[in-house]
Parts: structure tokens; sequence; C-alpha cells
């Protein structure tokens, strides 16, 4: 069995260190192609934390029942099976939202973040742990999804919240820019995409420079 590794640990390397969407680059799929506002890529963000959390959990506290020989087909079925809960519970709750990233909850399945994290992580460590370690990495694809949501939405439209009031009545988005600014097409295309990714990615690397001087 590995080292069993601190709280404050996994929590560094879930958020900073090994970030699944500015590190590891996974999931691009669904980082790219909903994170045009930041309702939806919180959204999808949130729906991944719940489905990592929980499967990690469970197969963590499993871990001593799954054989090694059949640990594969399991982990796909209890997240499958987390997967299908998340994906009816979005459409009953947050049917607005769920009409534009209904189709990537789903893709959480085989989402390489999820499989990676159980296979490498859960599998191998305690229940709360396993459970944490899901949760961080969750929250660290959050973070991306929902920081590149915002400089899109931003640079796209000028606002913050497009959408917010399908899921919190009588509220509206904020205008960061001037009411009267067309917003730049470029950022809402999956070009923009790309280059909104690659600027985050080389800020952190500027970032993490500057912490290792």
């Amino acid at each position: 069995m590995d080292r069993e590794p601190g709280f404050s640990e996994i929590a560094y390397k879930g958020i900073w260190e090994n970030n699944p969407a500015i590190v590891q680059l996974l999931g691009m799929c669904p980082l790219l192609a909903v994170s045009t506002s930041v309702v939806n890529g919180a959204s999808l963000g949130i729906a991944t934390v719940v489905v990592m959390t929980i499967a990690s959990g469970a197969v963590s506290a499993l871990r001593g029942l799954i054989p090694k020989n059949m640990r594969l087909p399991l982990f796909m079925l209890i997240v499958a099976s987390l997967v299908t809960a998340v994906d009816l519970t979005w459409n009953a709750y947050f049917h607005h939202i769920y009409g534009i990233i209904g189709i990537y909850v789903p893709l959480i399945v085989t989402n390489c973040i999820v499989l990676a994290r159980i296979e490498s992580f859960a599998y191998k460590h305690s229940f709360f742990r396993g459970a944490f370690d899901g949760f961080m990495m969750g929250i660290g694809g959050a973070i991306g999804l929902t920081i590149l949501g915002g400089l899109r939405e931003i640079i796209g439209s000028g606002t913050v919240g497009q959408g917010i009031e399908w899921i919190i009545p009588g509220w509206s988005p904020i205008y960061v820019l001037p009411v009267g600014y067309r917003g730049l097409i470029l950022a809402k295309t999956p070009a923009g995409a790309f280059i909104g990714l690659s600027f985050m990615i080389a800020f952190y690397q500027w970032l993490r420079g500057v912490r290792d001087e």
C-alpha cells in the first residue's frame, strides 16, 4: 500500500501542482467546448466534482473487495452510475443549463481525470483520502473551467454570469466592460478557447517559475 499523504498535500496537488485542466491537460474536450461562460464552465465543473468525490470515495471504501483483474470494468460501472444520476438531476432541476452542457455530462464517464485518479490514487488509499483527492482534483478542474469561461465571456460579451438567471431566478449578468462593448467574436469560438487556455498555461508556468525562485 502506498504512503498515506496528508490532506494539505492532496489539496496542493489537486489545485496547483497537478491541476488537471492546466497542468495535466486532461478532459480537453469539455474544457474547450463548454467554457463559453462562467456559468457553463462552473456547472460542468460542479458535476465533475460530485462524480469524482463520490466515485473516488466508493472505490477507496471497496478497494479490498475489487479484484485487480476486474477493477477497470467495475470503475466504469461505478462512474457510469453516478454520471447517470447527475445527468438526470441536472436535466430535472437546471434544464436550461443542461441544454447547453448536457451533451458533455455523460462524457464524464470516459473523462481521463476521473479514471486516472481512481486508478492511481483512490484504489490505493483510505476512504477519506480517496474521497478528498477526488474532490480536490475535481475542484482543480472546475477552477480551470470557470476561469477560462470567465475570460472568454468577458472578452466575447463584456459580461460575467450569462445564464445565472436559469439557476438563481432574479439574478442577472454583471457588465464588466462598458454596456456598449460589442465583444470579440473570436473569444466565443473554438480558436478562442485554445488561445485562452494557452495564456492560462503560460501564466501558470510564469507563476510557478516565480514561486520556485
